[in-house]
């Protein structure tokens, strides 16, 4: 049994070699990428047995995909390798300060043949937690918010938890859009990781307390709201808690944080954690993610995090 699962897509991501608008960058380097995907990554990492539905392009893109996922822990065995797509990539452009843009190319998705019909119906049986964002919904919402209502259902079924990060991508879908969709999805949620932007967008609400009165109208009992730089709130058992952010060493490249931070807070609700200690565990990870380039490269080993932390003494030699 699996202690994640996690449905979407992944694509190549191509980094630029120097920061600056991408018109003049010349060289990129070839990564692996996608909301759910780093996430997956994310909890094999930690230690987290952890699976993978997803469909890609039968190209060297798509092997090189599949494999570096093996290559982390994570099993694929719900991820096929389909002929007559190509892959998706998304080149992203990077600033000084770290923020930056992403230009995506996705179109046909492999994940068009990911359908109801499809599923792998044993994986889904079989995970304690199944984590969704609306960045898969947005591909396709017309096929893919059923296919992900038939997911949960069949996971809720058997007992799973269901992760939620909103994760709107206004370059997919329009704010309507997106609220009409996800909101369809809200009812069966246990946990919502969201950012303030996101729920304001999703939800209508934008203060934190709002956002917790809003999701818990939905039944959602456990409630994570990112901050970036402003740290995190969260809400869980009639508890709510602020904290600060974890400082970075530097910030370099900010994409990828959010999806640590989902990483490291479905981790600490798997372990029985309280609040406190999964928030901050969280937080730190988001915080590393961010001093490191690329969108999976920096997230951490339980180990490093626990060092990070200061629960474990880093010998160096």
């Amino acid at each position: 049994m699996n202690d994640v699962l996690t449905i979407g897509d992944a694509m190549i991501t191509l980094d630029p070699s120097q920061t600056g608008p991408m018109r003049f960058s010349s060289t990129f380097h070839r990564k692996a990428g996608g909301a759910e995907f780093n996430v997956a990554i994310g909890c094999a990492r930690l230690g987290l047995q952890t699976g993978w539905v997803s469909r890609l392009g039968n190209d060297e893109f798509g092997k090189y995909i599949r494999n570096f996922a093996r290559g982390e822990g994570v099993d694929t065995s719900a991820v096929k390798l389909l002929d007559h797509y190509q892959t998706s990539l998304n080149f992203k452009e990077i600033r000084e300060g770290g923020d930056g843009k992403t230009f995506y190319y996705r179109y046909p998705s492999p994940t068009t043949e990911l359908t109801e019909k499809t599923l792998d119906i044993n994986s889904l049986r079989n995970t304690r937690l199944l984590h969704i964002t609306g960045v898969f919904a947005a591909i396709d919402p017309q096929k893919n918010i059923p296919l992900l209502k038939r997911a949960i259902t069949i996971a809720k079924d058997h007992g799973a938890l269901i992760s939620f990060d909103p994760n709107i991508r206004l370059k997919l879908w329009s704010k309507e859009e997106a609220q009409k969709n996800l909101k369809q999805l809200l009812p069966y949620v246990d946990i919502m990781l969201t950012g303030v932007d996101e729920a304001d967008l999703l939800l209508g609400v934008s203060q934190p307390d709002e956002i917790i009165d809003a999701c818990k109208q939905y039944g959602i009992s456990t409630i994570a709201i990112k901050k970036g730089e402003e740290g995190a709130i969260g809400y869980c058992g009639n508890e709510t808690l602020s904290l600060p952010p974890s400082k970075p060493v530097k910030v370099v490249d900010t994409v990828g944080a959010g999806d640590g931070f989902d990483a490291g807070f479905i981790f600490g609700i798997l372990k029985g954690w309280g609040l406190e200690r999964t928030l901050r565990f969280a937080n730190t990870i988001g915080a590393m993610v961010v001093s490191v380039y690329g969108d999976n490269e920096g997230l951490p080993e339980l180990e490093e995090v626990l060092i990070q932390l200061g629960e474990r003494v880093f010998v160096e030699r």
